[in-house]
């Protein structure tokens, strides 16, 4: 069951035999006070920066969101989507829970995107799933509903199960939902994460979806983040999450190219190898530049 995302000319494919899908997370003004000056002064040039950076870093899709207040958020995220597309030809997940903004950004993007995100919630499904469908889109479900987020892995199943309902109904096929489990701060609560890794495990054995998270949600609030982050994503990747909205920090991105080569999504390790030449290569040029 593939997920397939596509730029104005690459696309990439996420699946459970697939190579995980890293999307990097950087180009979102949260927690980043410069970056949303910047860009309430309509100065678009760390996008661009970001963009370049997270790709050349390994990421193969880019998440893009511009929620901060007392801008329009509508016309800033199709600037924001109109520059990355200039500058880098990878698919994006458009990330807003602003309605308008969604279709705002729909209309200009030019491929097929990943919508983030939709929850059980019935308004925010009566709300966002036809936007899925009028714009051929994938869509990310969060595991979670009115309640608030479930504290069991069988909660979130449930909110799960009825995201992918839904979306059928509306005639989105089921490889299109991609489900969040869900990942909390371990630094708020010890069992945040074997709770999301059971989750992902049920999800897979239950409804076969493929799977997305913040990865960085887990060491929000902790030293040493990125290896916190990087010991995180191969048990997630070994339970079955298939993708993750995350750092392109090198020991992040080595921690899951590590996992596909071990867990078989890189054959021969293809990718593993020409990854290390690309390095020795560019090592050896800067010494003798």
């Amino acid at each position: 069951m593939d997920t397939v995302l596509r730029s104005r000319s690459a696309s990439v494919t996420i699946g459970r035999e697939q190579p995980f899908c890293v999307i990097g997370e950087r180009i979102n003004p949260t927690g980043r006070k410069a970056f949303a000056e910047e860009l309430r002064a309509g100065d678009l040039s760390t996008v661009t920066v970001d963009a370049l950076a997270q790709v050349k870093a390994g990421a193969n899709m880019l998440d893009v969101n511009a929620g901060i207040p007392l801008v329009d958020e509508s016309e800033l995220l199709k600037s924001m989507l109109r520059t990355v597309q200039d500058a880098v030809d990878a698919p994006i997940c458009i990330d807003s829970s602003v309605i308008e903004a969604l279709e705002a950004g729909l209309s200009v993007y030019e491929g097929r995107a990943l919508v983030n995100s939709v929850t059980a919630e019935d308004e925010r499904l009566e709300e966002i799933l036809p936007l899925v469908v009028k714009y051929d889109a994938a869509v990310i479900g969060l595991a979670n509903d009115e309640t608030g987020i479930p504290e069991t892995p069988e909660k979130r199943l449930e909110c799960a199960r009825k995201i992918v309902s839904v979306a059928n109904d509306y005639g989105i096929k089921t490889e299109d939902v991609i489900i969040d489990p869900l990942a909390m701060t371990v630094g708020a609560d010890t069992e945040a994460v074997t709770t999301t890794l059971a989750t992902i495990s049920l999800l897979r054995d239950e409804l076969g979806v493929n799977m997305c998270l913040g990865a960085s949600n887990v060491s929000f609030g902790l030293p040493q983040r990125h290896v916190l982050n990087a010991g995180f994503l191969p048990m997630a990747i070994a339970a079955g999450l298939t993708s993750a909205i995350m750092s392109t920090a090198e020991v992040c991105v080595n921690s899951v190219r590590a996992s596909d080569l071990l867990l078989g999504h890189d054959p021969w390790g293809t990718s593993w190898i020409a990854a290390h030449r690309a390095r020795v290569a560019a090592e050896k040029a800067a010494t003798t530049a």
